[in-house]
């Protein structure tokens, strides 16, 4: 499994993930003096990312609400500056300047600096890809992972986004949050499935979260990727709260019953370092 700097799962469904599920920033009134040209920036960055297909110049304009010629110099604008590139065609992709910023803020976050400590650096994972997520709503986002020394059919890549109820580290989640909340986050619907083996309702993540809280680590079999198996723990602060999970992740074939409990084990113990670094009691 090969960890860069940014994630994507490599198959068929790649561009379904996230695609109908991420939260879409909100059209941007034109003309007004209250919407300055920082937030029409924004939204155009927001609007460039979360697309599943390039957009052009034309359709940016007319997704976001913007006069042509608005959206035309906020976009040359931020070419000058990097912050998107045009391709040939005319498309338009975010630029590299953005990583700048990322960079420098996962290399000022707590989390991923114990990350790199407490798991990248030690060998009891090293066969085996570790990554970590933060929730975001109804989604994971991926903020750190951990190469196995033998690769999987499967990428990630920093900033990846996909729906919470599938994978391991979103359950685990999901899972220290309180039962009552789970109808607000999925009030306009369930995620998609992403494989036949996908939960598809809420009463079914329901009962996976209480096997998960009786089992004490979450499990993804083949629900994000057939064939791959996930385990999930969750990371505390010093207050207690969950702010992170830790995922295991393996072939179906080698999780075997006393593989995943002692995997298992092993990963809950690995979260509590983790946990510990950061100020939980």
């Amino acid at each position: 499994m090969n960890c860069g700097s940014i994630v994507r799962l490599r198959s068929r469904r790649e561009r379904r993930v996230g695609a109908h599920d991420r939260i879409r920033p909100a059209p941007v009134r034109p003309g007004g003096a209250h919407v300055p040209a920082l937030r029409r920036a924004v939204a155009i960055l927001d609007h460039v990312s979360a697309s599943s297909a390039a957009p052009t110049l034309s359709g940016l304009a007319r997704a976001l609400g913007l006069p042509k010629s608005t959206a035309h110099g906020l976009v040359q604008a931020m070419e000058e500056l990097g912050l998107l590139a045009r391709a040939a065609d005319g498309t338009l992709r975010t630029g590299p300047h953005p990583l700048l910023w990322a960079g420098d803020f996962l290399a000022r976050t707590d989390l991923v600096s114990v990350f790199r400590h407490s798991v990248a650096q030690s060998r009891r994972f090293e066969r085996f890809t570790v990554t970590m997520t933060v929730l975001d709503g109804r989604e994971v986002v991926y903020i750190a992972c951990s190469d196995a020394n033998r690769p999987l059919d499967v990428a990630f890549r920093i900033g990846m986004r996909l729906p919470a109820p599938f994978t391991a580290t979103g359950k685990a989640l999901l899972a220290a949050r309180p039962d009552g909340e789970l109808d607000g986050l999925f009030a306009q619907g369930f995620p998609a499935p992403l494989t036949r083996y996908s939960i598809a309702s809420l009463p079914d993540l329901r009962r996976e979260l209480v096997e998960t809280r009786r089992r004490g680590f979450s499990i993804d079999d083949g629900q994000i990727r057939e064939g791959l198996f996930c385990l999930g723990a969750t990371v505390g602060d010093h207050t207690g709260q969950a702010v992170a999970a830790l995922a295991l992740s393996l072939t179906r074939s080698e999780a075997t019953p006393d593989m995943i409990a002692t995997l298992g084990g092993t990963l809950v113990e690995a979260a509590a370092d983790l946990s510990r670094r950061l100020g939980a009691g």
